[in-house]
């Protein structure tokens, strides 16, 4: 009331929904008008409702980007090499099923394991060390937030990181690969590299997808036409149709639909042994993460913008 305020636009993932349903609420409930629209923005591409959430693509064609590089540099040699490689995702297997992509063009991981399904120490051990010894090399790709059957994330195995919690009360998780890599290599004794993209792969925009960034804008855009036009308690998503080539258009969601809901991954979706995903989810994929960026640069480096703090009047 003090500033007049009259939009109000909330742009995140589930914890940030759930803090624009509240917001919406209450104006509401008090009678204030003020239009109230969300905007979904998570890598973890776990907002319910929506078809994918806006930055998914893009760190997804980083991972398997990364992960073809990883493949190849790890085939420079004849030693052999285990390598597992942590990718973000808490109790969404979205972000590292996109490993997948790296596979599906013949230069990616041996194995894929998601929080969806309960992580089996046992079995995953035999299945490296089977691999290893045929191809005296393996490749895994693990989320940050598997579990075992007792709901006990793996990365609490070997650390105490996990016991340390965020605002919204989530476990801070991180280390699963090095204490993974420290298992292998006990068992195996070959030589195991663990390797945590941690924020990388939220951050590398010279790898970013365009149909990402202009499905990013177009989220935003329509936000606030809907918003200026009258629409309020709702958080705009994408509905998308990929029979004869990719279609994406808008879509809107009441907000109390969408807060604090995780949209897994479908366990349809990934093999009856519970380390790999199915082809559907290469489809799923493909079309998000086409286009390149037209990044502008100085000196062969990024070029980034620095935008003053001015009250807008």
């Amino acid at each position: 009331k003090k500033y007049d305020v009259r939009y109000f636009f909330y742009n995140g993932g589930n914890d940030s929904m759930d803090t624009c349903n509240k917001i919406s609420k209450f104006m509401l409930k008090n009678g204030y008008e003020c239009r109230v629209m969300g905007i979904p923005k998570t890598i973890d591409n776990d907002l319910a409702g929506t078809d994918h959430c806006p930055g998914y693509a893009s760190a997804a064609k980083y991972i398997a980007t990364s992960l073809m590089e990883i493949y190849h540099d790890a085939r420079v040699y004849d030693t052999g090499m285990i390598t597992v490689v942590e990718i973000m995702g808490r109790n969404a297997g979205w972000l590292t099923a996109s490993a997948a992509l790296a596979s599906y063009k013949g230069n990616g991981p041996d194995l894929i394991y998601l929080p969806e399904v309960d992580f089996d120490f046992d079995a995953f051990m035999a299945k490296v060390q089977d691999i290893y010894d045929k191809n005296g090399k393996c490749i895994v790709a693990v989320s940050e937030g598997i579990k075992d059957k007792n709901g006990k994330y793996i990365s609490e195995y070997g650390a105490d990181l996990a016991n340390s919690k965020d605002s919204f009360g989530h476990a801070q998780l991180g280390g699963l690969a090095s204490f993974l890599a420290n298992e292998i290599k006990k068992k195996t004794g070959a030589k195991v590299r663990g390797i945590e993209l941690s924020l990388l792969q939220r951050c590398a925009a010279h790898c970013a997808s365009k149909t990402d960034i202009e499905e990013s804008f177009a989220a935003g855009k329509a936000a606030v036409e809907y918003a200026v036009a009258g629409t309020t308690d709702k958080m705009v998503g994408f509905a998308c149709d990929r029979t004869n080539g990719y279609k994406c258009e808008m879509k809107l969601f009441d907000l109390s639909d969408c807060a604090n809901f995780e949209k897994k991954f479908p366990r349809e979706w990934i093999n009856a042994e519970g380390n790999n995903v199915t082809d559907k989810c290469i489809d799923y994929l493909l079309p998000l993460i086409q286009g390149e960026p037209k990044l502008p640069k100085e000196d062969s480096l990024p070029r980034f913008a620095k935008l003053k703090k001015v009250l807008a009047k």
